[in-house]
């Protein structure tokens, strides 16, 4: 049997299980009857604790995947794919005013190709938004004091304490994860799109 190596640029248990969850889910159309080996690797992103913009999140989640890439292709811990998951907020242009969104982002690479996926949005409240922004409080040590609680970024995450226990940090990241791989496991498609707009 097939064994699939996949490398997760974090040690943060809701972001590798976010990974595992979502292998879970497509690994049948990335090779029926492989068996898939997901672990986690302290790497650093390379931008700020809390990234404020998509581009930054979008950077952050790449630089993780290409960092553990660019540690573990010399050595015998090869991997066939190198996960990078980021979240943080992007904040958008509205009229005279801005919102704050709160965003997780995934890159996948194989080393040879990588693709972007992305949770979807959830608002920051004002208050929240500007503790992280104009105070340069980190987002877990903010959503704590937001929440009044401790250790919320390795449990149920901001999403959680906004969306009311109805959308998880590990959920959010696997839906990204499941977003950027999406390349991979539905390689045909993508690959029929390509030829239909050539």
């Amino acid at each position: 049997m097939k064994a699939w190596r996949i490398a997760v640029g974090s040690t943060r248990l809701p972001k590798v299980n976010a990974v595992r969850e979502a292998v879970s889910l497509f690994a049948p159309m990335l090779d029926p009857g492989a068996e898939f080996d997901v672990n986690g690797y302290e790497v650093e992103s390379g931008v700020s604790h809390t990234p404020t913009s998509r581009a930054e999140l979008m950077q952050g989640a790449r630089q993780r995947a290409e960092a553990l890439a660019a540690r573990l292709l010399p050595v015998t811990e090869m991997a066939h794919f190198f996960v990078g998951v980021e979240g943080g907020l992007d904040v958008v242009a509205d009229g005279d005013d801005q919102r704050v969104f709160l965003e997780s982002w995934a890159y996948v690479t194989d080393s040879h190709a990588g693709h972007f996926g992305s949770s979807g949005s959830i608002e920051m409240p004002a208050a929240l938004a500007k503790e992280v922004l104009q105070r340069g409080t980190e987002l877990s040590v903010a959503i704590d004091e937001f929440a009044g609680a401790v250790g919320i970024r390795d449990g149920k995450g901001a999403w959680g304490v906004l969306s009311g226990n109805l959308v998880s940090r590990q959920e959010s990241f696997r839906l990204a994860v499941i977003a950027a791989f999406a390349p991979f496991y539905n390689a045909r498609m993508y690959r029929n799109v390509s030829a239909a707009g050539a």
